[in-house]
């Protein structure tokens, strides 16, 4: 009996105590997604009906954003049947397409007065959303942070979730 009892008390703590996400953002999970508002596309306009949509926050300067683009190319190819990848920058036209530490192939807009990231109330970046085709805020959150890392197998999780 000590011995579940004590079990019981660790297991409290464990989930008590343990690592919870960090977050940069104010949480929209598994909620309606503010909409989606651009300044200007730097790429085609994708078509988002009936797809997921993941938005990835990012800026010119930014090293863990820059780092993070080839995953994001990476997600934009694999799930191209399913979901739309786009990379939304407040930063100017020009220095985007000045841009060449690395080369991005999915989709790409600017919203020089960040309403998107004022909604979210977006305090650091990379930061990245996953919407489902219902608007609906799947997966939010720094896509590198240790131990809640963005991944195919999230993704497809997700995407199974859904079609269930």
């Amino acid at each position: 009996m000590k011995k579940i009892t004590l079990l019981s008390i660790c297991l409290f703590f464990m989930t008590s105590y343990g690592q919870q996400k960090k977050m940069w953002a104010k949480s929209f999970l598994n909620k309606k997604a503010p909409e989606l508002v651009v300044s200007k596309w730097l790429t085609d306009e994708p078509e988002t009906d009936g797809k997921f949509v993941l938005i990835d926050f990012w800026a010119t300067w930014c090293g863990p954003c820059v780092k993070g683009i080839p995953e994001m190319n990476a997600f934009y190819k694999e799930f191209a049947k399913d979901m739309v990848v786009i990379g939304l920058s407040n930063e100017s036209t020009a220095k985007i397409k000045r841009f060449n530490k690395a080369k991005i192939e999915y989709y790409s807009a600017i919203d020089r007065r960040a309403r998107l990231n004022r909604a979210l109330k977006i305090k650091g970046i990379p930061h990245c959303i996953i919407i489902n085709p219902n608007g609906i805020v799947v997966w939010e959150g720094w896509p590198q942070l240790k131990g809640f890392e963005l991944t195919s197998e999230v993704i497809q999780g997700l995407i199974d979730a859904y079609k269930a």
